[in-house]
C-alpha cells in the first residue's frame, strides 16, 4: 500500500518548466525544493507566443490580472512570398488566439503564484550530483555559500534546460540533429506600416524574415543568418540589411535590446523518467520557435506530472499511474518537433517549383479556412487527445479524436468542451473547463436534467468512499446549468437512463467517457486509480462485474 511520503520534491530548474512544476505542487500540499544555478531570473525575452491553453493554466495559477495588463493579443498571422501576401490566417475564435507575453513575464506570474502558494525559488544552487535507492533520491546540492548538502528527496523534477543536469546524470541520450543554418534575432524598435498585432512572415529565396510586436512597444526581429555570416558580425547594420533585403521595404530598425545568433536543435530525450526523476521542458525536448510551441509545451509537460505526482505524495495513487506522463507528453513532444521541423523547412524553399507549390497550397488553405479546421486548434492546444496502450482500453474506445455518439462532444482522453454553462455553485456563468475543479477529479454525470438509479448509485458511491478526491457534478445539458450533486438533493428519474458519465481528471482531460448504463466501468477505474486511499480507509468492495453482452469486449 502507498502511504504518505514526508520528504520534498526536489524541482531543478527556474524556468517556466519548473516554475509550473513547483506552483502546482505546492497548491496540492507537496513541499518543494526549487533550486536554479542562476543568481537570480533572467531577463532575456527568449519565447513570446503563449497560447490559449496555457493561458487557462496560468489562470489557474491565479495570474488572471497579470494577464490582461501584460499580454498583447494577436490578430493574425500574415504569410508572404516576395513582399505578396499569401495566406492571412485571422484568429476571429478566442478559444485559438495566441497572445505576445514575454518569456520574463510568465516566469514572474508563476514566481508570483508560487509564492502566494507558500514556495520560493533558492536561487544560487546547483545540483551536483543525485542517487536513487528506489525509496528515495539523495541529492548533493552547493547553495550561494559554496557549501555542499546532502538532502533526501521523494521525486526530482529535471527542467533544467537543453544541457540539463538531471539528464546527464541519468546517462540518457538527447537524440536528433542542429539545423544546418544559423538564426538572428532582436527585440528592437521598429519604425514602419507593420501592425504590431499581427505576426508576419516574410518568406524569400534568400531567407526567411518573422517580425511581431511586443508588449513593450518595440517589436522582435528573427531572420536566418546568410551562411557563413560570423556571430561578431552581427550588430544593428546586418540586421537591417538583412530586413531591407528580405522585407517589404521601408522598415528602419534602432536601439535594440538585444541582438543575438543562435542554432536551431531538434532533439528529445531518449525518455522522460528514469525511477524517481523525470525531464521536463527544453531538458526533454527543443525544436524550431515555429509554431510557437516551446514554452507552451513546456508549462504543460509539468502540469500533466505535478497532479499526478501530488495523488501519489499523498499516498491516494501508487505509482503506476506516473507511468502515463512518459507516454502521454511524449505523444505531445513528438507532434510538436515533427511540427516545427516541417515548418521551418517550408520557411527555407528556395527552388522555384517548390516556392510556387507552397505558395499555392497556402493561398488555398487561407482562403477555404483549412488552417481553422485543425492546425489552429492544435496549436492553440485545444486538440490534445491522449492515446491510451493496451488493447482492452483501445476497443473500449472509439479513434482518437472521435467524440462517442450522443456525448455531448467529449473525447475520451480529450480536453473536456469549454462550452459556457451556468455554474449554480460560484453563480455566474463560464466555461465548463473552469467550472469543475483542477485540485481533484470530477464525476461529471451530463444530460437533460434527468438520470437514472445507475448513475445515481454510482455518484452516491463515489462521495461515500472517493469524496476526498473526487467531486461529483451534474451538467444539465438542456438549461446548460451545472451544479454540484449532493445525497438525498437529486434523486434519480424513473425509466431508461440516458445520462453520459465522464471521469474528468484535474487536468480537465476525460479520463472514461461511457452511458450510465456501463456505470460499472467509472467505478472499476476509480476503484483501481485510487486502491491505495480505499484500502488504506477499508472501503474497498469487489469491481463491479461487467455486464454479460460485454465480457467479449475484454
Amino acid at each position: 500500500m502507498t502511504t504518505r511520503d514526508q520528504r520534498p520534491v526536489l524541482v531543478v530548474g527556474a524556468g517556466p518548466s519548473g516554475l509550473t512544476a513547483a506552483v502546482e505542487l505546492t497548491r496540492r500540499g507537496v513541499p518543494v525544493r526549487c533550486v536554479d544555478r542562476a543568481e537570480g531570473p533572467s531577463m532575456s525575452t527568449k519565447a513570446l507566443g503563449v497560447w490559449p491553453r496555457t493561458l487557462e493554466l496560468l489562470r489557474r495559477m491565479g495570474a488572471d490580472e497579470q494577464i490582461r495588463r501584460r499580454i498583447l493579443p494577436q490578430r493574425a498571422m500574415r504569410y508572404y512570398s516576395d513582399g505578396r501576401v499569401i495566406a492571412d490566417l485571422r484568429f476571429r475564435d478566442p478559444s485559438v488566439q495566441p497572445v505576445c507575453l514575454p518569456q520574463p513575464d510568465v516566469e514572474t506570474m508563476l514566481r508570483d503564484a508560487l509564492t502566494a502558494a507558500g514556495g520560493q525559488v533558492m536561487w544560487g544552487t546547483e545540483l551536483v550530483g543525485f542517487q536513487q535507492d528506489g525509496s528515495a533520491v539523495k541529492a548533493l546540492l552547493r547553495g550561494p555559500d559554496g557549501v555542499e548538502r546532502t538532502e533526501e528527496f521523494s521525486w526530482v523534477v529535471g527542467a533544467d534546460g537543453a544541457r540539463s543536469r538531471v539528464r546527464g546524470q541519468l546517462d540518457i541520450s538527447f537524440e536528433g540533429a542542429t539545423h544546418e543554418l544559423s538564426f538572428v534575432v532582436a527585440d528592437i524598435e521598429l519604425d514602419g506600416p507593420l501592425e504590431p498585432d499581427v505576426t508576419h512572415y516574410f518568406c524569400s529565396p534568400r531567407g526567411i524574415l518573422v517580425t511581431c510586436g511586443l508588449p513593450s512597444g518595440r517589436f522582435r526581429v528573427f531572420t536566418s543568418a546568410p551562411p557563413g555570416l560570423r556571430r561578431d558580425e552581427v550588430d544593428l547594420a546586418a540586421v537591417q540589411r538583412l530586413v531591407d533585403e528580405r522585407g517589404p521595404g521601408g522598415l528602419r530598425l534602432r536601439d535594440p535590446d538585444w541582438i543575438s545568433v543562435f542554432s536551431v536543435h531538434s532533439r528529445h530525450a531518449e525518455r522522460t523518467r528514469e525511477g524517481r526523476a523525470f525531464l521536463l521542458g527544453d531538458a526533454a525536448h527543443i525544436h524550431s520557435p515555429a509554431g510557437g510551441q516551446g514554452l507552451n509545451t513546456g508549462v504543460a509537460d509539468a502540469h500533466n506530472l505535478a497532479w499526478k505526482l501530488a495523488l501519489c505524495w499523498h499516498g491516494h495513487c501508487d505509482a503506476t499511474l506516473l507511468d502515463s506522463f512518459e507516454s502521454e507528453r511524449g505523444q505531445v513532444a513528438r507532434t510538436a518537433i515533427k511540427q516545427a521541423e516541417v515548418q521551418t523547412r517550408i520557411w527555407l524553399l528556395n527552388k522555384p517549383h517548390q516556392v510556387a507549390l507552397r505558395d499555392n497550397a497556402l493561398r488555398v488553405a487561407s482562403a477555404l479556412r483549412l488552417f481553422h479546421l485543425d492546425y489552429l486548434p492544435w496549436l492553440a492546444g485545444q486538440r490534445t487527445v491522449y492515446t491510451q496502450p493496451g488493447p482492452r482500453r483501445r476497443r473500449l474506445s472509439l479513434p482518437a479524436g472521435r467524440p462517442w455518439p450522443g456525448s455531448g462532444g467529449f473525447i475520451q482522453g480529450g480536453l473536456v468542451p469549454q462550452r459556457q454553462i451556468w455554474d449554480t455553485t460560484g453563480s455566474r456563468r463560464m466555461p465548463l473547463r473552469a467550472a469543475l475543479s483542477d485540485l481533484r477529479h470530477t464525476l461529471l454525470i451530463h444530460g437533460n436534467g434527468a438520470f437514472g438509479a445507475e448513475a445515481a448509485r454510482l455518484a452516491a458511491w463515489a462521495v461515500d468512499h472517493c469524496g476526498e478526491v473526487v467531486e461529483v457534478q451534474i451538467l444539465d445539458t438542456r438549461a446548460e446549468r451545472l451544479r454540484r450533486w449532493a445525497p438525498g438533493r437529486h434523486g434519480a428519474a424513473r425509466g431508461p437512463d440516458n445520462a453520459r458519465i465522464a471521469l474528468v481528471r484535474p487536468d480537465g482531460i476525460a479520463d472514461l467517457v461511457c452511458s450510465a448504463r456501463d456505470s460499472w466501468r467509472v467505478r472499476r477505474r476509480l476503484e483501481q486509480l485510487f486502491a491505495p486511499l480505499l484500502t488504506s480507509a477499508g472501503t474497498v468492495a469487489p469491481a463491479s462485474p461487467a455486464p454479460d453482452s460485454l465480457t467479449e469486449v475484454h
